[in-house]
């Protein structure tokens, strides 16, 4: 190990204890909220849950995009992608809790219920426990295997400089993302649309891979900020490359919009009885609010900001603009869950504010545990070789 990945490692250590000091204190605090509001605590989690995993798995499709386009931007940013996907197993196990509180989030979990209603009848072959257990293990085995061999490979050309690999990540990376599509689209519907089982829109799974797209992006715009000011990114992240990370970040903004505005449109548009009340429970009561603050802050100013040159070849504000819209990401999947519990009006229980930090925390550590553990730019790569030969960068490698 060089003398700077021996400082970056050093450097690490103790964001990454204060991490896991963070998550295990907010879980604990959460886990005492389980013992007083059992059926809020799996609410929480669940929002919580969501979000974090939508990192990963935005990672996982955004570097199967760059293995398959390349792009220099996907270079400076794709050790951290790497990295992302590597924690699979540790949210794996996060998932574990949601089991147990499977009646507490979904009606369709009530054995009764679903007897008294003809809906819930129809869909039982496939809304029942058993089947939701094996979908979801199914789904974690798919993101795996993808984040396992593409991480592999990746791994063995630092070591080998085989160009045979570039070839064998390519290879994977197309049918992978159909794979990907297929599993976030069901996971999705499983997740979060089944929250409501009555409602269903053809459009919500896409929604979410656009959603997970744009947060892991979010997060990578953030750590390549961290390490710009590190070598080696620090020869390497250029305005230009920035003035690129900004233009995927406008694209994936535009196309968020693109599919919420869609999915409106369309259910408004039918006002169909059982379609209609999933909007409406979500802008009454004080949840227009958060519609009206979605609209504004994760679309229309992120949208005018990242039309700037200026604001996307700045590190600083270009970091800025992505934690905001992080933030209204958390938001929305607030928006999206809890309106299904409290139809009537707005409510906020402090285990939603906790959860959030209790999960981030473990992530985040293990995260920074993967990041550590690999050269920050992929040196071997025969791309970022001609890449860097072209530019005229001397990286350290």
């Amino acid at each position: 190990m060089s003398e700077l990945e021996t400082k970056f490692t050093t450097e690490l250590y103790p964001l990454r204890r204060r991490a896991l000091a963070v998550g295990a204190l907010a879980l604990g605090l959460c886990l005492a909220g389980f013992f007083t509001d059992r059926e809020q605590f799996f609410r929480s989690y669940l929002i919580a849950y969501m979000f974090w995993l939508g990192i990963p798995l935005g990672c996982l499709g955004i570097v199967m995009i760059h293995h398959l386009v390349g792009g220099t931007w996907g270079f400076v940013i794709q050790r951290s992608l790497e990295s992302a996907i590597r924690t699979f197993p540790i949210l794996a196990v996060l998932f574990l809790p949601l089991l147990f509180g499977l009646p507490d989030l979904f009606i369709w979990a009530h054995p009764q219920a679903v007897a008294q209603d003809p809906v819930l009848l129809q869909k039982a072959a496939y809304l029942n426990i058993p089947a939701f257990i094996v979908r979801a293990a199914l789904y974690f085995t798919v993101w795996f295997a993808l984040g396992y061999f593409l991480s592999r490979w990746s791994a063995e050309q630092d070591r080998s400089a085989d160009p045979a690999l570039t070839q064998r990540l390519q290879t994977l990376s197309g049918p992978g993302l159909v794979l990907y599509g297929l599993t976030v689209t069901f996971s999705a519907i499983d997740w979060l649309m089944s929250l409501e089982p009555h409602w269903y829109s053809t459009i919500f799974g896409m929604l979410f891979m656009v959603s997970h797209g744009l947060i892991a992006l979010t997060f990578v715009i953030g750590v390549a900020y961290f390490l710009s000011r590190r070598e080696p990114l620090s020869r390497i992240i250029a305005p230009w490359v920035l003035h690129d990370l900004g233009n995927l970040l406008l694209a994936f903004v535009m196309l968020w919009a693109y599919m919420s505005f869609a999915q409106f449109l369309i259910i408004w548009v039918e006002n169909l009885q059982h379609e209609i009340p999933w909007y409406l429970h979500r802008i009454n009561g004080g949840w227009g609010v958060i519609a009206v603050a979605l609209i504004v802050l994760q679309f229309s100013l992120p949208f005018i900001l990242l039309l700037s040159r200026t604001v996307k070849r700045k590190a600083g504000t270009l970091c800025a603009v992505a934690a905001a819209i992080a933030l209204m990401h958390q938001i929305e999947l607030f928006w999206f869950v809890a309106p299904t519990f409290h139809p009537d009006g707005f409510s906020l229980h402090w285990t939603t504010l906790l959860a959030p930090l209790g999960i981030g925390g473990l992530w985040f550590a293990a995260f920074l545990g993967q990041l550590r553990d690999r050269p920050l730019l992929p040196f071997r790569d025969p791309r970022f070789i001609a890449i860097v030969e072209e530019q005229g960068w001397v990286p350290h490698g």
